[in-house]
């Protein structure tokens, strides 16, 4: 077998979790009378981190770094208050893990989300299926820096292309390619199939059970 291992992104590949990471968000400009935004637009917002959704969601006039660093910390603490809300396991997902563990693929979690919230949604949602499960610790770091992606082969002693990366944004895409590892985009997240493509995709799913043909 080609591949023995899979890391998946979280937001918008293993999980919807569009209308919870936007509430939160939205119920901070709120409390500060900023405009609020639609899902659509969070669609965008999201796949750098939340602090670079917090800076794309302020005004253009309140971006400053001081007001940046506050607006993430309430946001933070509004988002950690509602993770698990609105936020579900996409259809398809749970078949296609459980026919990986059948096979033997190792499998792990690459998040640019803080890595405690990475990890506290992972443990909601997704029971005894994943390790490591890796979220962002520092800016530097975040994909598509392929360094934590390479320390996740070397926890699941194998070859970076012995991987298959699977996400849902041009970012996840770069990731993979950084690291040497087989680029797998989902058409069912928040980033249209041309991104994923020009960014370096092997391949697009429309189902998570098409990964299996990768196999």
């Amino acid at each position: 077998m080609r591949f023995k291992g899979v890391i998946f992104d979280l937001d918008g590949t293993l999980v919807n979790s569009l209308e919870d990471i936007a509430d939160a968000m939205n119920n901070v400009l709120q409390s500060l009378d900023f405009a609020t935004h639609s899902y659509d637009d969070y669609q965008y917002f999201i796949g750098s981190g939340l602090r670079n959704l917090v800076s794309k969601a302020l005004p253009e006039n309140h971006k400053d770094e001081n007001q940046i660093d506050c607006c993430y910390q309430l946001m933070v603490k509004e988002y950690r208050s509602i993770c698990t809300r609105k936020t579900k396991q996409y259809d398809g997902v749970f078949k296609l893990l459980d026919q990986l563990i059948e096979r033997g693929i190792k499998l792990s979690i690459f998040s640019n989300k803080a890595e405690d919230l990475t990890q506290e949604i992972t443990t909601a949602l997704f029971p005894n299926y994943f390790n490591p499960v890796i979220g962002l610790t520092t800016e530097p770091l975040k994909k598509p820096n392929p360094f934590k992606a390479t320390a996740i082969s070397q926890n699941l002693e194998l070859k970076p292309e012995e991987i298959i990366f699977v996400g849902d944004s041009g970012i996840d895409m770069q990731t993979a390619t950084n690291a040497n590892m087989y680029a797998v985009g989902v058409s069912w997240g928040y980033r249209p199939k041309e991104e994923l493509l020009s960014n370096g995709a092997k391949k697009v799913l429309d189902h998570p059970l098409d990964l299996i043909s990768i196999l």
